[in-house]
């Protein structure tokens, strides 16, 4: 399949590194790579390289007036992101729910990207796709996360622009939908949200509340899924955190953001995306309960000033930020536990964040009488 910036396939069994040199060369060949680095990845089985480019000297083509591509060919960027999108098109959950058919026409970086770009969310630009080889060369919104931005000052500003990104995606992307998007046909509802509760009550909750019976929590754990599941849906990121949005700054002075890991969108609660915005990991460090409401209300307001429909009441929509949140920080404490088990350290640091989480949500919720005992809420 041909999309814009598709590169000819490179022949099965190609490293990695031999595509990016040659891709490189294909799409700006006025320019060298300086340097090659492979990049931390997360959780999933991408693997991203940042390849350092520096212009060679050249003359514009002449004759006629040059296209977009030829310009950006002529004067290459300094650098660009390159990604082995690795194995498998669809998340677990989605292969394992069966909830939607393979193989896909496209993958779901491409397909998002293109919707995204086209309402003005803040995605990197393709240069090159290449589908056989399961590679593509994107631009690169640099090195500095949102989170650890925030961290030197300015949490509430910096987070209230994250809003903003957020409710292009959720107002201008929902509006924007069809079904040639493969988010339309991914719902966060009440089968996903439990199904992502399985491996708390197989692994967190001994981690978290050793006295627990996790089978005696199956109920309210039925009952927080049937209550998401209910809640108006828009389109979503699903992982919009602090680490998967990037600081840039604009000639002015001012900061602007960039959106990464947006493969996984589908159609769920707005709420979902703020509760991982503004509570996932170590969040607690730099969003004080007065941030977190101010961003709220700044983001449910916004929607109001934007047109939105009122598809909840201010106090309903704080009260499913909060059921978010729980089953949130219920979720990520059964898959730290299991990301450690398996050989990829790191995320036991952040499960007594989640289990603050959990126990700061259920004091607010003042229901789930069993989840509350477990956690000593």
């Amino acid at each position: 399949m041909d999309s814009p910036g598709a590169a000819p396939g490179e022949p099965p069994g190609t490293s990695p590194e031999t595509w990016i040199r040659v891709t490189v060369a294909r799409r700006f060949p006025h320019a060298r790579i300086d340097g090659l680095a492979a990049l931390k990845g997360d959780a999933s089985t991408r693997r991203f390289w940042r390849v350092t480019l520096a212009a060679t000297p050249s003359a514009m083509p002449s004759g006629g007036n040059p296209s977009d591509e030829a310009r950006s060919a002529d004067h290459p960027p300094r650098s660009a992101i390159a990604i082995d999108l690795g194995p498998d098109d669809l998340p677990l959950y989605a292969r394992t729910l069966k909830l939607i058919a393979e193989p896909l026409a496209e993958p779901p970086w491409l397909n998002l990207q293109r919707l995204l770009a086209a309402i003005g969310a803040p995605v990197p630009a393709l240069y090159t796709a290449d589908v056989r080889a399961r590679m593509l060369l994107v631009e690169d919104v640099g090195d500095l996360p949102l989170f650890e931005a925030a961290t030197r000052g300015h949490a509430g500003d910096l987070y209230r622009l994250a809003a903003d990104a957020l409710l292009t995606l959720h107002l201008d992307g929902t509006r924007r939908l069809d079904d040639r998007c493969i988010a339309s046909r991914v719902a966060y509802d009440e089968r996903l949200f439990r199904w992502e509760l399985e491996q708390f009550v197989e692994f967190g909750a001994r981690a978290a509340a050793p006295a627990a019976d996790p089978a005696a929590l199956a109920p309210e754990l039925d009952r927080l899924a049937a209550h998401l599941g209910r809640l108006p849906r828009v389109l979503a990121h699903r992982d919009y955190h602090g680490h998967n949005l990037f600081v840039q700054t604009a000639p002015d002075g001012a900061p602007h953001l960039r959106m990464i890991d947006f493969q996984d969108a589908l159609m769920a609660p707005a709420a979902q995306d703020l509760a991982v915005l503004l509570t996932t990991r170590d969040a607690a460090r730099i969003i004080t309960p007065v941030i977190e409401r101010r961003v709220l209300d700044y983001y449910f307001a916004a929607r109001i000033r934007r047109g939105a429909p009122a598809a909840l009441a201010h106090d309903e929509f704080i009260a499913s930020y909060r059921l978010c949140v729980l089953q949130h920080a219920l979720k990520v404490i059964g898959r730290f536990v299991v990301l450690e088990r398996s050989g990829k350290p790191g995320y036991a640091i952040y499960i007594p964040y989640a289990i603050a989480q959990a126990r700061r949500a259920l004091a607010e919720l003042g229901d789930y009488p069993k989840l509350h005992a477990a956690f000593g809420a």
